[in-house]
């Protein structure tokens, strides 16, 4: 598979005309994400299709302007990151609660006017045609609250941005949002280090720390289990990286792996019928889904990145199709999920032969 051409928005705010600065971290992430972009031994993005705007020239039409660079040059076989770090703000609009990044420009008293808003923002990354479309959003950071909050009134706006906000700028076939926290939750940034924890262990993947499938790629999924798994490890139960896909067909890979480096691999593909027996299998033996007898949670599936709502057997093919794509959990793969469930029925013949298949 090919990339087509590689682009690439790198956006960092830590020094805001009007509200409150934030770490320098900011500013080393988007230098440091833009550097693994570019280098030819890790991502291989052409340097001159990697935009990086910092401090002041991030402005509100800075950033248009990048989002309308992307549109204008991008076909559909390219590939596009898109990466913001700075403020981001939730804020009602009359109609509802919206949630927008904050350029560097941000006036305290046009929330609306002066941000660029989720709306708008979502209106941009659709007119953008590549059908690989990676955003990283960074925009709830200690601080920000406060930070926020000094300047504005107290009730108008909090920090970071909603779920339901990221959801929808995920939609579309090929696009994937991954954000560094929940929106309660901050982006950590620890005394001294150069980056923050999100963008640490992005970097890692990027160079090739994930786990791939070993053919010169890496793809979406690998960077999130990656970043998840690495995340919540280090501080349990402070910061729950998200990742939001409305129509995700592919596991699609975003960049080279280590310049392109294959590396051998045992993993065989499994053919579609293959697929459909394991749900028919799973849907007789655990008909509530994947929680039933927490099966999903025990093979090393991580249950919060499944979308789960209607008929256990929806669930199941929900489930295993992420798990095909390679989602579900950076400790889980169809052996496990197999494992697990022969230890629960080690009498089970179809079981038995699939397990003996793989």
């Amino acid at each position: 598979m090919t990339l087509g051409t590689r682009r690439a928005l790198v956006i960092g705010i830590a020094n805001y005309e009007n509200i409150s600065s934030l770490p320098e971290a900011v500013l080393n992430d988007a230098r440091d994400t833009a550097s693994v972009l570019r280098a030819a031994e890790y991502c291989g993005f052409p340097p001159d299709q990697v935009q990086v705007l910092l401090d002041d020239q991030a402005t509100l039409h800075g950033i248009r302007s990048g989002l309308a660079d992307l549109a204008s040059t991008s076909t559909a076989e390219d590939t596009v990151v898109i990466f913001f770090s700075g403020h981001g703000g939730r804020f009602p609009t009359g109609v509802g609660d919206t949630s927008a990044l904050l350029p560097v420009d941000f006036q305290t008293n046009n929330l609306l006017g002066a941000t660029l808003p989720e709306v708008e923002l979502t209106a941009a990354l659709a007119a953008i045609k590549a059908q690989r479309l990676l955003v990283l959003i960074d925009a709830c950071h200690a601080g920000g609250v406060a930070a926020l909050k000094t300047h504005t009134d107290e009730d108008s706006i909090h920090a970071g941005f909603s779920e339901k906000s990221l959801q929808q700028l995920a939609q579309g076939t090929g696009r994937v949002v991954i954000a560094s926290s929940r929106a309660q939750e901050y982006s950590l940034v620890l005394n001294g280090e150069r980056n923050s924890v999100f963008t640490q262990y992005l970097l890692e993947a990027l160079e090739g720390k994930a786990r791939t499938t070993g053919d010169g790629l890496i793809r979406v999924f690998d960077v999130f289990n990656h970043v998840a798994e690495n995340v919540r490890t280090a501080f349990p139960g402070r910061q729950h990286p998200i990742f939001k896909a409305s129509d995700l067909e592919d596991n699609f890979p975003i960049a080279l792996d280590r310049g392109g480096l294959k590396t051998p691999t045992s993993a065989q593909p499994v053919q579609p019928d293959h697929w459909r027996t394991i749900e028919t299998i799973m849907t007789d033996l655990y008909p509530a889904g994947p929680t039933d007898q927490e099966i999903w949670a025990r093979a090393g599936g991580d249950i919060s990145r499944l979308k789960l709502q209607g008929t256990g057997r929806a669930n199941w093919f929900a489930a295993l199709r992420n798990l095909k794509l390679g989602g579900g959990g950076q400790q889980i793969s169809l052996r496990t999920l197999l494992d697990t469930a022969t230890d629960d029925f080690p009498h089970h013949p179809e079981l038995t032969a699939l397990k003996d298949r793989e």
